[in-house]
This record gives structure tokens, C-alpha cells and sequence, in this order.
């Protein structure tokens, strides 16, 4: 290492590379923990980000000559930071164009059993609503899910509704509303509070132009772990879980999809996906980074589509930006249950550890829920006394 008595510019390198070592290392160890606290699992998210700093610490550590160093101190840090390297390539690896795809390309032709979606988050305070509906009305979709409504957004997307008539709202002030229009009959169509008693999630059924096919939808948009929402992880992982153990229980063809406020590389997700049984088309396709819309340096993919093995995709991209801090994204699947038992192998599989630890976690989320639940009434007495 230098000196004291070394350029204040060399100082400056070896204190900075050395930071940014030690940040890359310590934001790829913390994941490895299965806490749930929000700034622990907020590291779940920028794993393409923690690439590029520690391949810059790396760059800048092998031009300050660390590799001369005497003894393992140099050696050992720039070792480490390329296992770092490694390891998070590996995570981000499936969500490139290298890996072969998990849902294949479609091979139908005929319409009557394609259907296509589009997933939005339109920020609530965003007040763009022009940009939305430019964006919606020229992609297409059958079916549309926006959230982040509030009955202002709902009055802006209202246009929709005469192409696409079936409809089930339920717009909130709070960040959490949703709004689902459909061209497509729908059967059974309900928003339920799965554990949040202000957070909505769709659950239907939608009738494939066919007329005969009947396709299962659950749209999800659960809490962040972040300061300002929700300080665990704990509520937003058993929603996906429990809505991935009820998949697991029925053969039908299935789509869930929304702002997950989760990554697709995290446990919580690969947990999911197990235990549904489902299938994710980004594998081989490309990462479609969703969110932050306005910076380009700090994006990853927030809002996603999750298929089971009867589907095939026919196109899937993310749509122009629309004001908010997400973009859309939309996806058009192709029905091909002849292929079923042959995708059925791209899949990941669950065996009894992942069901325990899914009913676990589960079991957890609404321990916590009724924790807050105490918490906001003792409030409540508080302040009238």
C-alpha cells in the first residue's frame, strides 16, 4: 500500500477502490442471509449494478498494483471481488440471450388462441394519462392491468372500456389501486386483500378467443421492502406464496402477472416459481429491465409474467415510456398444451423443503400482519386518551 508521504491522488485511488471492494462484497454476502428485513433484501435487486462497480473496483485494483502487494492482502481482495464477479453473473446469467430459452417461441398461427397482456404501472401522481393511453391503444393487448390508480386515473382510462368491456376495478388513493380491462370474456372475476387489508390483487378466469379455453389470472402488486412501505420483505413473499401454493394445487393453464416488487433472480422468486410450477419467459430472452424508468444506470425488472407450461410466447417487450417510474410491459402467449409435458421440463422443480419453507413463510406474513394489526390499534387508543 502507499505510503502517507505518497500524491494525494494515489491515496484517493487506493481509498476509493477500496471502498467500493468492500461495498461489492458486502452487497453480494447480505442476500445470502434469509432475513427479511427491507435493507438487507434491497440487495436482492441491483445484482447487474454490484457487477459493474466490483468490475470497476477490480480495474482500478490491478492498475494500483495490488497484485504486487506483499503478502495475500492484495491478492486475497482481488480474489474475492472476482468470485463476486462470478457469483452475480452467474444470478444474472438466465435473464440474457446466452441460456437457452425456459418458455419456447411460439408455433400457432391461427389467433383464436393467442392472448396477449400488458402490465402498467402509471405512478399515481404521474399525470401523463395521455402518454398511458397512447401506449395502451397501440399495443393492443387483450387484457390490461394498471395500477397505482386512483379513481383521477380511472376517469383517464375510461376510453378503454369500449374496446375492451369486461372490467374489475378497484382504484385507490393509497399507491395500491388497480384497474383490469378485458376484450375477453371473463368468469369469476374478484379482487381479494390477501393479507394487506389496503392491498388489492385480480383473480379471474378469461375465455380465449377460441371460445372454449378457459385461461386462470391472478394480478399482484405487493408491498416493496422499503422504509416507506413496508420494513420486512416478510408480507410481500408470503402474497406471492400463497397465490404460488394455490397454482400448485389445480392443472389449468395459469398467467400471474404484475409489479411483483421483486427481481426475478431473488430466492423469494425462484421460491415461487417452484413451488407454482411455473415458467418464466424472460429466461433466454433478455433482462427487460422495468424500473427506474427515468435512470438508466439503476434499472432492473420490477413488473412480471409468469407462465405455466401450456403457453408459448409469441412476442414480449417493454413498451414506451409513459411517465412513471415503470415501464409497461407486454407479452403475447400462444396456448400449445401439446407441448405442455415437453416445457414441463425447462421448469424448476420443488420438492418437500421448498413447501415447508413456503408454508413457513406464509405463516409469517400473517403473524406480522397481525402484529401490525395490534400495534395500529394500541395507536389508535393512544392518541384518544
Amino acid at each position: 500500500m502507499p505510503t502517507l508521504d505518497a500524491p494525494l491522488w494515489i491515496l484517493l485511488a487506493h481509498g476509493l477502490t477500496f471502498f467500493l471492494a468492500i461495498v461489492s462484497i458486502i452487497a453480494t454476502l447480505l442476500p445470502l442471509l434469509r432475513q427479511t428485513a427491507w435493507w438487507i433484501r434491497i440487495f436482492d435487486f441491483p445484482r447487474l449494478q454490484i457487477v459493474g462497480v466490483t468490475a470497476l473496483a477490480v480495474g482500478a485494483a490491478f492498475l494500483l498494483d495490488w497484485h504486487q502487494l506483499p503478502g495475500w492482502a492484495g491478492v486475497g481482495l482481488m480474489s474475492a471481488l472476482g468470485i463476486v464477479v462470478v457469483y452475480q453473473s452467474v444470478r444474472i446469467a438466465p435473464y440474457t440471450t446466452i441460456v437457452k430459452k425456459q418458455v419456447g417461441d411460439s408455433t400457432l398461427k391461427d389467433g383464436k388462441r393467442h392472448l396477449s397482456l400488458a402490465v402498467m404501472n402509471v405512478l399515481q401522481y404521474n399525470k401523463h394519462s395521455e402518454m398511458a393511453l397512447a401506449v395502451l391503444l397501440e399495443s393492443d393487448p387483450d387484457v390490461i392491468m394498471a395500477v397505482e390508480t386512483d379513481e383521477w386515473w380511472h376517469d383517464q382510462l375510461k376510453p378503454l372500456e369500449k374496446t375492451h368491456p369486461y372490467t374489475c376495478h378497484e382504484p385507490l388513493d393509497n399507491t395500491y389501486g388497480l384497474l383490469f380491462f378485458s376484450r375477453l370474456p371473463l368468469e369469476g372475476c374478484h379482487v381479494k386483500y390477501l393479507l394487506d387489508d389496503d392491498v388489492p390483487s385480480l383473480h379471474t378466469r378469461v375465455q380465449l378467443p377460441d371460445g372454449k379455453t378457459w385461461v386462470r389470472l391472478y394480478g399482484l402488486h405487493p408491498k416493496p421492502p422499503a422504509p416507506a412501505e413496508s420494513k420486512t420483505s416478510t408480507k410481500r413473499d408470503a402474497e406471492l406464496l400463497m397465490v404460488g401454493k394455490e397454482i400448485n394445487e389445480h392443472e389449468e393453464p395459469t398467467i400471474v402477472f404484475g409489479d411483483m416488487n421483486d427481481v426475478a433472480w431473488s430466492h423469494t422468486s425462484e421460491l415461487f416459481r417452484r413451488v407454482s410450477g411455473l415458467m418464466d419467459p424472460r429466461v433466454g430472452r433478455g433482462l427487460l429491465p422495468t424500473f427506474h424508468a427515468d435512470h438508466f444506470v439503476l434499472r432492473w425488472p420490477l413488473d412480471h409474467v409468469f407462465v405455466s407450461p401450456d403457453f408459448k410466447v409469441d412476442d414480449i417487450q417493454r413498451l414506451p415510456y409513459v411517465g412513471s417510474d415503470h415501464f409497461p410491459i407486454y407479452i403475447k402467449l400462444s396456448y400449445e398444451p401439446h407441448d405442455k409435458e415437453e416445457q414441463k421440463e425447462n421448469a424448476e422443480q420443488a420438492d418437500a423443503d421448498d413447501h415447508e419453507e413456503a408454508t413457513e413463510k406464509i405463516q409469517e406474513g400473517f403473524e406480522e400482519e397481525e402484529e401490525q394489526e395490534v400495534e395500529e390499534a394500541e395507536e389508535v387508543s393512544s392518541s384518544k386518551s
